[in-house]
């Protein structure tokens, strides 16, 4: 068995593009949980070869922990909240453990439609696009979650603290944001607090200063 107290290193894919990677990301580093990561960028026109090295799917993110290997953003997620149950990703309260667990879910199955139309891009200008339908949507579903959890937990974010269930929104939070797809006071606030968090910074820091271009995330 792994020691809990061992590296941890999260191989991801660029960060100015990768939603899912950024996920796992945020989350560990928000809660303070050491580790390091490893960028394997998208520079092949069929996906980095590297991938399968690191992971069964051939994709990332993945999490390498000694031998072990841990894939999908969700799973990443729950592994390292077993390793540190006292870093608070996910809530103390059963139900609104419960809750956060539910939408995440909903965000790692749904919005289908707003993610294939609105790529993440951290260094996208804001800049409106013609939207299929589907897109308005899925913001109205996201929207709806956001201000439940809210209201539930009185903020500042979506269960109170930072938590996994604010992780798994935070590629949204960018796609919100770069193709200004609300005027909602209340998810903007919440939008401006989720960019404010350090670890949002130190992310999109990373993800400015990075040089390579995915012309099909350049919508």
């Amino acid at each position: 068995m792994s020691d809990p107290t061992s590296d941890l290193v999260l191989y991801i894919g660029n960060k100015n593009y990768s939603s899912w990677s950024f996920r796992p990301w945020i989350a560990m580093e928000a809660a303070g949980i050491p580790f390091s990561d490893r960028v394997v960028p998208f520079d092949f026109a069929a996906g980095n070869p590297a991938f399968r090295e690191l992971s069964p799917t051939g994709r990332v993110p993945v999490l390498h922990h000694g031998r072990l290997r841990v894939w999908e953003s969700l799973a990443i997620i729950e592994y390292v909240a077993e390793l540190f149950p006292d870093a608070g990703l996910w809530p103390a309260d059963r139900g609104a453990r419960a809750h956060a667990r539910s939408i995440s879910m909903e965000m790692l199955a749904g919005f289908r439609s707003l993610r294939n139309a609105c790529p993440m891009n951290i260094r996208r200008p804001q800049r409106a696009i013609e939207l299929p339908d589907g897109v308005m949507e899925d913001v109205a579903r996201i929207e709806a979650i956001w201000r439940e959890a809210l209201e539930r937990s009185g903020g500042p974010y979506l269960f109170g603290a930072f938590s996994a269930a604010d992780a798994m929104y935070a590629p949204v939070v960018n796609r919100l944001h770069a193709y200004l797809l609300t005027s909602d006071p209340g998810t903007l606030a919440y939008m401006d607090r989720v960019m404010a968090h350090p670890a949002w910074k130190k992310w999109q820091e990373a993800a400015l200063a990075e040089t390579w271009i995915v012309p099909e995330d350049e919508a």
